[in-house]
């Protein structure tokens, strides 16, 4: 039973991705990927290579812990409730997400100044996967797929800050290393995605009793108890023959 329930590609797949983002920040560990390579730096072509890789790496313990959490439950949710487009928006996200970021210009929110930027981190495709479930559930309008999009503001709405620079909240002594460009990208695409697929899968049902003027009698269970109950009710009538006048000739000639 368990297995009819679970799908054993929600299952792997996280496990993969995880496995995939864990052996990269190992391989950082023992001195690979240095000085930005694999890294997604804008509008420079070597930056390039890391729309593919980018996802794998990170800066630290706490990043690439920060990220595996809602990779796993949010890649879950999207392999066991969308199975017919999960492949589609995972890969489709993911790529487009570092593209639009690779194409947006490295500029500090408040100086205005350019910067040379290396942006790397999942966070990006978690942020695709957050807003495809929410807004994905939203524009299908099925009450099971709207529970999951209740289920990811409750863990997740907080993402929504991410999208803004950091230094609009807070004064800091030098520039954030958060990248709100990825999330900002990520949410864009996500949403887009979400648009684009709300047609495909599973959809929103409507039952015959949702349509106006439907009546079963079937379904009055008071009607149907009276019925039970008083069965004396609805014997069959005697027929009673129609009135014919001739047979009252006699009665009208005594008249």
């Amino acid at each position: 039973m368990f297995k009819n329930v679970i799908s054993k590609r929600a299952v792997l797949y996280p496990l993969l991705m995880l496995s995939a983002m864990w052996f990269g920040y190992f391989l950082q560990m023992q001195g690979f990927f240095q000085s930005c390579f694999g890294a997604i730096i804008p509008l420079l072509p070597e930056g390039l290579l890391g729309i593919i890789t980018s996802p794998f790496l990170h800066g630290n313990i706490d990043h690439i812990i920060g990220n595996s959490i809602p990779i796993a439950f949010l890649m879950f949710l999207l392999y066991q409730f969308y199975p017919q487009v999960a492949n589609k928006v995972f890969i489709t996200g993911w790529l487009a997400t570092g593209l639009l970021v690779w194409l947006l210009p490295p500029i500090d929110i408040l100086t205005g100044e350019y910067m040379y930027t290396c942006t790397i981190g999942a966070s990006g495709v978690v942020y695709v996967l957050a807003f495809f479930l929410f807004f994905s559930g939203v524009f299908k309008w099925n009450m099971k797929l709207l529970t999951i999009s209740m289920l990811v503001v409750l863990y997740y709405g907080s993402l929504v800050w991410g999208m803004f620079p950091e230094e609009l909240f807070y004064n800091l002594q030098e520039p954030s290393r958060i990248s709100w460009q990825a999330h900002l990208s990520g949410a864009v695409v996500g949403s887009i995605i979400a648009f684009a697929f709300k047609k495909v899968g599973e959809k929103k049902k409507k039952f015959i009793w949702e349509f106006p003027n439907y009546y079963n009698e079937k379904d009055d269970k008071l009607w149907q108890e009276y019925k039970e109950n008083h069965p004396e009710d609805f014997m069959e009538l005697p027929y009673k023959k129609r009135d014919d006048i001739w047979d009252h000739l006699d009665e009208l000639r005594k008249k």
